[in-house]
């Protein structure tokens, strides 16, 4: 099932650095550049193989890490032991800020590497210590938080809807009115068909074909890693 994560790393930290110029990540927004320096001299950089364990639930939250290539995925373990699938974790994003927290505490969530994904991990003392000195990345890390809190607001609010019809609906308004922006078209909204299904719990295949059904009725338009709706109201009171 999981696996240990591999404790060498093929990539060195000035080729995870290159990567991760070209994903402006939105934890070290706001950090001047010697800031970054000294954050990235502080960093080790690890690969994770398929099924090994980024962080692990239950067990102190004791590094941060910043994905620079692959994928992982978020998941949590019920009280009868099955294992719930959450959001995936993309290159330029982190996981594992509970350890940036004052109080020592646990992984709320296990961190999954789907493909050999290599970050950049910090442990606690290290992080710990740069915040101190530059709050801006505390407050880089709060965002996250939002995120999280976001993600869970949507997929409680997909849960009322009782056809996967529903429910993808209720997610596309959720997002538009949360983290959605105007654009000339309607109202932009940052999400990929994959993740789009896991929060309305329904199959990729179900979220491309019903994106592809409004997108023919012009409802909305579809493009990678994005959709724009061009009416929220009218998509939730059509399909509702």
């Amino acid at each position: 099932m999981y696996g240990v994560p591999e404790q060498g790393s093929i990539m060195t930290l000035s080729e995870a650095l290159v990567l991760l110029r070209g994903l402006a990540p939105k934890f070290l927004e706001g950090l001047s550049p010697s800031e970054q320096t000294a954050l990235f001299e502080a960093a080790t950089v690890r690969r994770f193989q398929p099924g090994s364990l980024i962080t692990r639930e239950g067990f102190p939250a004791d590094s941060v890490a910043l994905l620079v290539q692959g994928l992982g995925r978020f998941s949590c373990t019920t009280l009868d032991g099955s294992i719930v699938f959450l959001r995936r974790i993309h290159p330029g994003e982190v996981c594992g800020v509970a350890a940036m927290l004052a109080e020592p505490v646990d992984y709320l969530l296990s961190a999954e590497a789907l493909k050999p994904t290599d970050g950049l991990m910090w442990r606690r003392a290290a992080i710990r210590s740069f915040a101190m000195k530059c709050p801006r990345l505390l407050d880089n890390a709060l965002l996250f938080a939002y995120d999280y809190a976001r993600w869970y607001r949507t997929a409680h609010i997909s849960a009322m809807g009782k056809t996967a019809r529903e429910r993808v609906a209720l997610v596309l308004g959720d997002l538009a009115t949360g983290i959605g922006h105007k654009v000339e078209e309607g109202v932009e909204v940052t999400i990929r068909n994959e993740e789009l299904a896991s929060e309305a719990n329904v199959t990729i295949f179900t979220a491309s074909r019903l994106l592809s059904e409004w997108q023919r009725k012009g409802v909305l338009v579809k493009t990678r890693g994005k959709v724009i709706l061009r009416s929220t109201k009218g998509l939730l009171r059509s399909e509702l």
